[in-house]
Order: C-alpha cells, then sequence, then structure tokens
C-alpha cells in the first residue's frame, strides 16, 4: 500500500473530491482524519470507509479559525501520534459579474480559499518539521493558472493565491524535507457541477475547452493526490499540477 503507516489529515472531506480523497487514501493505509464543518456528512464518510476496512476519523473543522485548526491537529497527535500529510482541499466558490461582486462574498471566498490554505499549512509546518517530514496538498484549479473565462475573478483570484503560497513554501521548507504541492483540476463531474450543467450553454462551453473532450473526475483528482502523497514523488515540491485534460497546455 502507497500511503501504509501515514496519517493524512483531508479538509472539505465530508462531500465532492475531498471525500474521495479520503476515501482512496484509506484505501491505500492511512489513517484519515476527514476536516469538515458539516458533522453528518462528515460522520457518514468516516462510517463508508471502516465499513470498507479503512482507518477514519472524523474532526470538526472550520479552515478559517485558527483555534479550530489547533484543536484539530493536536487531537490528531494525541490520538494518533503524527501528521503526514495534510490536504487542503476546502474550498467554496460564488459566480457573479465582477462589478456586482459584494465584497462580503469576496472576503468569504479569500477566507476559505486562502486563509484556510495558509492556517492549514501554519499549523502542520511545525508539526511535520518536528517529525522529519511531510507532504502538503492544495487543492487549486486551471483558474489559478490562466485567467479562465467561465470562471469568476474572485474565484481566480483565491487560487492564483493558493498556487503561488503554495510554490513560496515549498522553497522555504524544501530544507525541512516538507514537500509542498498544489493541483490545478479543470471542471470536476460533482453534484454542484451538475447544476451548474444546466446551462446547456455552459456545458458545451466546459466540454469544449478540454482537448481530450470530457471534464475531470472526482477520482482522476484523487489519483492525482495520492501520487504527490506517496514516496513515489519524493523528490516533487513545488509544482503545480494540472488534471485538465490538457486544457491548459493552449
Amino acid at each position: 500500500m502507497r500511503l501504509q503507516d501515514k496519517t493524512a489529515l483531508v479538509t472539505g472531506a465530508a462531500q465532492g473530491i475531498g471525500k474521495v480523497i479520503a476515501q482512496t487514501f484509506a484505501r491505500e493505509g492511512a489513517k484519515v482524519v476527514i476536516g469538515d464543518i458539516k458533522e453528518p456528512e462528515g460522520r457518514g464518510v468516516e462510517k463508508e470507509i471502516k465499513a470498507a476496512g479503512g482507518e477514519a476519523y472524523f474532526m470538526r473543522l472550520d479552515v478559517t479559525d485558527e483555534g479550530s485548526w489547533k484543536q484539530v491537529v493536536q487531537s490528531i497527535l494525541d490520538r494518533l501520534g503524527r501528521l503526514d500529510i495534510l490536504v487542503n482541499n476546502a474550498g467554496i466558490s460564488r459566480r457573479m459579474p465582477l462589478e456586482e461582486f459584494p465584497v462580503e462574498v469576496w472576503d468569504q471566498m479569500m477566507a476559505v480559499n486562502v486563509r484556510g490554505v495558509f492556517l492549514g499549512t501554519k499549523s502542520a509546518v511545525p508539526v511535520m518539521r518536528k517529525a522529519g517530514g511531510g507532504c502538503i496538498i492544495n487543492m487549486s484549479s486551471i483558474a489559478g493558472l490562466v485567467g479562465h473565462k467561465t470562471s469568476a475573478e474572485a474565484y481566480i483570484a483565491t487560487k492564483g493565491a493558493v498556487t503561488t503560497l503554495t510554490k513560496g513554501v515549498a522553497v522555504h521548507y524544501a530544507k525541512d524535507n516538507i514537500r509542498v504541492n498544489s493541483i490545478h483540476p479543470c471542471t470536476v463531474a460533482t453534484p454542484l457541477v451538475d447544476d451548474l450543467f444546466r446551462n446547456p450553454e455552459m456545458k458545451k462551453a466546459r466540454f469544449e475547452e478540454v482537448p481530450m473532450g470530457r471534464i475531470a473526475t472526482e477520482q482522476d483528482v484523487a489519483n492525482a493526490a495520492l501520487f504527490l502523497a506517496s514516496d513515489e514523488a519524493s523528490f516533487i515540491t513545488g509544482v503545480s499540477l494540472p488534471v485538465d485534460g490538457g486544457l491548459t497546455a493552449y
């Protein structure tokens, strides 16, 4: 198993991409902590992983709150003794024209998408340094690499911040054997995207922009996270890995 004896915290793991990452890591031998504010859903994922023979623990985590991070990381150390992998996956998106975008919604997106990654990294680095190393994976987007025309400017700004924050942390903490990379999916098939695709023009545009002719699956993204978390990627840090079917190759 590729993550045997490792402990991983995945934020936003009560549903969607985070859930599939948690399930994938558990299948590969990791002890997985499901960090989310959605307790019923998170405990459901915990139950599913345990039923499949994996080891999982739900812990309520508000990624925007530093106290919540401190409590969860300490709970992980108390219960499991170590934190090897952090996946900063939690994120939100709001779609509105720039001229109509409320400042408070901008602030909310920055709090979840950027401050959440910053606080998670800040909380994990000292623990990983003390243990002799670790791996942090930040969920960005193709919108963190290019000015994606069907994404809101606020979302692009948050994901761009995640991209460059990743590189900065990677450079500063490589000496401590802490690897930090970001993943950049194109549109991913999730229930939220099903709602978006009720607009046939939007669905057509999202499929046509991908050279491989389809959108990503949650498992596509989880597989990339698994590789980056595994020892196979032991010499990879500061990388922005697109999972986009060639979209950013244009």
